[in-house]
């Protein structure tokens, strides 16, 4: 069951002035308007100093280019910007099918960019999507540059975090934790009698999600009263090849070593196949758990323990509360909407 908490009034009714003007990029780089143009236009006219100073000062006033055209600038774009760490991984797909079947009936498109992690890429893909005029703007996660929440506090339109939760988000945040889905399936294995317990984690740098599984997988340590050394956790890339690596790895140097949670059924997937090459009975030798609860999760042998991660009705959720917002603007939204998470226990715990 989802927990909401709200309402609070929607951003488009709290802002009415219009944004930065181009001549305020000028006064503060000390160039002229035709300058800061033709540096937009066509940055290659301009020295590099001149076009550095022009950015400096687009982000210092907050300045968004509108990219639409003049006699349409004033028409509905009827468009929603999608921002995701990336296109490769289905369980991203699934939210943002979810998304898209709920607003296309309503006459709304999706742009989708793809940051590849990276927060600066994810500063470009908005500030590019605010230029489009989108409708509203879905952002994967809560963590961001300092450029990127400014253009997105100044926006009047409906911005909305997803996988993930967070106390103080931009508009509104709808997902799970993943503190909580990591802390409560490691706390399942504590139940299930492992007592020597490794983790396998994505990369915790600029991503909440990631950070917060490795959290979770701390503090439910802490609450059984078990301590491990540093190189129980093994942090990679979501790979299949890395999950394999990274529990042969993690039995070659601590052969106590009873059970696994992976932050993520590739990795998990990738740890059950290298046990399989080498002989190890899984979970007879050691135990293997997931996050995700993706499609291959019940096909595996032993099929995998895991949190399920209601991804496609994320996105459906998204949709319908933008769909509502956008119907009406002045209305009422809520800040938090937490989808939760199920642990499905299977046999390879």
């Amino acid at each position: 069951m989802a927990k909401i908490k709200g309402p609070v009034r929607t951003r488009a009714a709290r802002r009415s002035v219009s944004g930065p003007k181009m001549i305020d990029v000028a006064r503060v780089a000390g160039v002229s308007a035709i300058t800061v143009s033709r540096a937009l236009k066509t940055p290659g006219k301009v020295s590099p100093k001149t076009l550095k100073k022009v950015k400096e000062a687009m982000a210092a006033v907050g300045y968004i280019r509108n990219l639409v055209a003049g006699s349409l600038a004033s028409a509905s774009s009827q468009v929603i910007g999608v921002v995701v760490p990336t296109i490769t991984n289905s369980l991203f797909a699934d939210t943002v099918e979810g998304l898209t079947n709920v607003i296309r009936p309503h006459g709304y498109q999706i742009i989708i960019g793809s940051t590849r992690y990276d927060i600066e890429e994810e500063e470009d893909i908005v500030r590019a999507f605010l230029g489009q005029r989108v409708e509203a703007m879905v952002l994967t996660g809560t963590t961001h540059s300092e450029a990127t929440r400014d253009m997105l506090l100044r926006a009047a339109a409906p911005i909305i975090e997803m996988w993930a939760m967070t106390d103080d988000p931009i508009d509104t945040v709808i997902g799970f934790s993943n503190f909580e889905a990591a802390r409560q399936m490691t706390a399942h294995l504590i139940g299930r009698g492992y007592r020597r317990i490794a983790y396998l984690g994505g990369l915790t740098n600029n991503n909440d999600r990631t950070s917060q599984r490795l959290a979770g997988y701390e503090a439910a340590l802490s609450e059984a009263g078990l301590t491990f050394p540093d190189s129980y956790k093994h942090s990679s890339a979501f790979d299949f090849r890395e999950g394999g690596h990274a529990i042969r790895s993690l039995l070659e140097v601590h052969p106590e070593i009873d059970a696994v949670f992976a932050a993520s059924d590739v990795l998990a997937v990738g740890a059950i196949q290298e046990c399989t090459r080498q002989g190890w009975a899984v979970p007879g030798r050691v135990a293997v758990a997931g996050l995700d609860d993706s499609i291959i999760a019940l096909e595996m042998v032993p099929p995998l323990t895991t949190v399920r991660i209601p991804r496609y009705h994320i996105g459906e959720v998204i949709g319908n509360e933008l769909i509502r917002r956008l119907a009406d603007p002045g209305g009422e939204t809520n800040r938090i909407i937490d989808l939760g998470f199920e642990i499905i226990p299977r046999a390879s715990t």
